[in-house]
């Protein structure tokens, strides 16, 4: 612990709330409303996130999300990190946060699965091997997108911390207890049988 905490507190509130800006950008809202396609939070879930955005039939805007939404929990990740792994945890904490909680649009924000894979890519590639087999295994073999996500999620601390990445497991255990609970609506859906699978129409 004492490692994390070398730089101080001043460097790690500074890189927590910088992550947290980096992190509420709302990619998805933003790029609909420049294609002329309105608010995106007025269709489908009334979510901003990439499978949202996918729901206007505009297959490049969704990708453009998904790849911004990752990559500003990249980006707060390895800036914060020329300050030290201190810095670096708290910015992607922060990116998360500012994903699912974003400021300018009365917090509620996306559900976190593209900045959590963001985050994952600065601070442990080999873990994202991991997150990306989990997640295609199930998403192929039972054709739900947010098992698959929820599931890799989960599995994501345990990598780290069987790699030997005890603080990068302990930031993933709190995001994925944040992401999981994001996905309340869908766990309920997943329970109760409704929830949509891949592919499926109408």
């Amino acid at each position: 612990m004492s490692t994390l905490l070398e730089a101080g507190w001043p460097p790690l509130i500074g890189a927590l709330a910088f992550g947290y800006l980096l992190g509420s950008i709302p990619f998805g809202l933003i790029l609909t409303k420049v294609a002329g396609l309105g608010d995106v939070r007025s269709i489908g879930s009334g979510n901003i996130g990439a499978t949202n955005v996918l729901r206007t039939g505009r297959k490049g805007l969704a990708a453009a999300t998904l790849l911004g939404d990752a990559l500003k929990g990249t980006a707060a990740v390895l800036i914060a990190g020329l300050w030290g792994e201190g810095p670096a945890l708290a910015a992607g904490l922060g990116a998360f946060l500012g994903h699912l909680f974003p400021v300018w649009l009365g917090f509620k924000g996306g559900k976190g699965v593209a900045t959590f894979i963001g985050i994952l890519i600065a601070l442990s590639p080999p873990t994202l091997l991991a997150f990306a087999a989990i997640w295609l295994g199930l998403a192929f073999a039972l054709k739900y997108s947010s098992l698959a996500a929820l599931a890799a999620s989960a599995a994501t601390p345990l990598v780290l911390w069987a790699l030997g990445h005890g603080h990068v497991a302990a930031l993933f255990l709190v995001l994925a207890a944040l992401l999981w609970w994001k996905h309340a609506p869908n766990i309920r859906r997943l329970a109760a049988g409704t929830e949509g699978r891949i592919g499926q129409k109408g």
